[in-house]
């Protein structure tokens, strides 16, 4: 899993309550298993027309937002069913951070286990944040996880809070696996020791 220390990108403004795992990625992609190619169904149902064209006023085919890399959403985002295709469809469109005032609890920590960042903010933080994200290509957000600081165009900055075993595993990399392979040689260690004293176990 790619390290996150510090993004800076365009940030999209999507307004909207209640995002829910659905809108994110339509049931019509989940027959796969894979990580990869998931970006181009995100927000699907909204992205594109019935004739499979382009809905030119859905925010992420506006030319100012095609390369957000953070996006900016209303309350309660990521809730519906524990799709772990969501975070996948936002990671491969190259979502590296989402930011609202709460989030659902299922998607919340799948999204750490993949690699994006999860931010809440109170409603007035993040008023002032869908501010800066409407500036189209101006909207430029800075998110330092080692100082737990979002700084905005304007050079301002906004303190998040953020519990610190999932910073650990940001700022590291580290997924499940990860996490396991740290205590590799523990591991080693007691299975031979678990070897030697049980040998028709081995």
């Amino acid at each position: 899993m790619d390290k996150f220390v510090k993004l800076t990108g365009v940030a999209a403004p999507l307004p909207v309550v209640n995002i829910d795992t659905d809108m994110i990625i339509p049931k019509d992609y989940l027959k796969t298993i894979k990580r990869t190619g998931l970006g181009t169904g995100l927000f699907a149902e909204a992205r594109y027309n019935e004739d499979g064209s382009e809905n030119a006023d859905f925010v992420l085919n506006k030319p100012a937002y095609r390369d957000a890399k953070i996006l900016v959403a209303g309350d309660n985002f990521g809730c519906g069913s524990s799709r772990e295709h969501a975070p996948w469809a936002l990671l491969d469109f190259g979502i590296r951070c989402v930011i609202s005032t709460s989030f659902a609890d299922i998607f919340y920590n799948n999204c750490f286990k993949n690699g994006i960042l999860p931010i809440k903010v109170s409603q007035e933080d993040l008023d002032k944040l869908m501010d800066d994200a409407s500036r189209g290509s101006n909207a430029i957000l800075t998110i330092d996880l080692e100082n737990l600081e979002i700084t905005g165009p304007d050079g301002g900055s906004i303190k998040f809070d953020l519990d610190a075993f999932k910073r650990h595993c940001l700022l590291n990399g580290l997924d499940d696996i990860g996490l396991t392979m740290e205590k590799g040689k523990a591991i080693d260690e007691f299975e031979k020791k678990n070897a030697s004293v049980h040998p028709w176990a081995a």
